[in-house]
């Protein structure tokens, strides 16, 4: 089980995830990397400055950028494709469907500014469809580090897993859960904090919300397992269904659209393998506004705060089922 301690991030994923991509590049030479015109925010620049003859700006022409990865890598040399969550998954969607994962090419994409952590920038690039665009297409594999050291290791996972990964990264940096001795495998979780009263299962920031929220429940004198689900396709159905036996009720957090994300694919597995009390936390069918992240996860009901009501109600619900 890995420490909850949290503490204060150095860098964002997306910088840890390009950090790793530069060293990998030389445990493979042969890999390219393709940025949308604006490599200094993915930081995928710090591969191009070692190694400017496998890196190509393609300017700001996302759809011609995959085009052009799945040119590559049907020719057999892999491609990691950057740029921010929400151009990759509206404007360039069609090519990767068709392109890339109906051939099952190797092309990886480095997708930053997932969901509410582009508070500042608003609507235009807060990626909260992400996950539900990237799920639906088949042989698409899907994965969402929550700090620095889960980003580069999960850099590895997605380059060593065939055929197309999408890696939902963040703007900003938030905390370190994890340390170096932690691992990820593709379609794996992590539990972070067991419990026996209620599992709570997040991904990428909304993490460190579950975790405090946790730590508050504890104090209330309930008991809450911390799953962080860093594989959304494939996800860890065997934990959380052990985790869910276990603590007999359910609640999925995420920073993303309710609807078709991780939570409804949760509370799928649930009626079908075995129903608890069970709730999802998302946005609920809205746009979110420009402003400071933290005031947006209490504004649209993804905070730590919510996350301990909603727990709470569900435990209360639970105990009165089985009365």
């Amino acid at each position: 089980m890995t420490t909850t301690a949290l503490k204060k991030a150095a860098i964002p994923t997306r910088r840890a995830y390009s950090d790793r991509m530069a060293e990998y590049g030389a445990i493979d030479s042969d890999f390219a990397v393709m940025d949308a015109d604006i490599g200094y925010s993915t930081y995928s620049y710090l591969f191009g400055d070692k190694y400017p003859e496998r890196y190509f700006n393609m300017g700001i022409a996302e759809v011609n950028m995959f085009a052009c990865a799945a040119g590559f890598a049907a020719n057999g040399r892999t491609v990691v494709a950057g740029s921010y969550g929400v151009f990759i998954t509206m404007r360039a969607v069609e090519v990767i469907r068709s392109f890339i994962c109906y051939p099952n090419l190797n092309v990886k994409i480095l997708s930053s500014h997932g969901g509410l952590t582009a508070a500042i920038d608003g609507v235009t690039h807060q990626a909260t469809e992400d996950i539900a665009t990237m799920s639906t297409i088949p042989n698409m594999k899907v994965l969402v580090p929550a700090d620095p050291v889960a980003a580069g290791k999960l850099f590895d996972v997605s380059f060593t897993s065939p055929g197309p990964v999408f890696t939902r990264l963040m703007r900003d940096p938030y905390y370190e859960i994890y340390d170096n001795s932690a691992s990820f495998v593709l379609g794996g979780s992590n539990t972070l904090r067991e419990g026996s009263d209620i599992t709570l299962v997040s991904y990428g920031d909304m993490v460190f919300q579950a975790v405090e929220a946790a730590e508050e429940l504890a104090r209330s004198g309930i008991s809450a397992e911390v799953i962080d689900a860093y594989s959304i396709k494939p996800y860890d159905a065997e934990t959380i269904l052990k985790s869910m036996r276990k603590t007999g009720a359910l609640l999925v957090a995420e920073n993303h659209q309710q609807k078709n994300g991780l939570g409804y694919e949760l509370g799928i597995l649930s009626l079908r393998e075995f129903p608890v009390p069970f709730d999802t936390l998302g946005l609920r069918d809205t746009f979110a506004e420009s402003g400071d992240y933290y005031k947006l996860l209490e504004k649209y009901g993804l905070s730590s705060n919510w996350i301990y009501k909603a727990a709470t109600a569900l435990v209360a619900r639970k105990e009165h089922r089985n009365a």
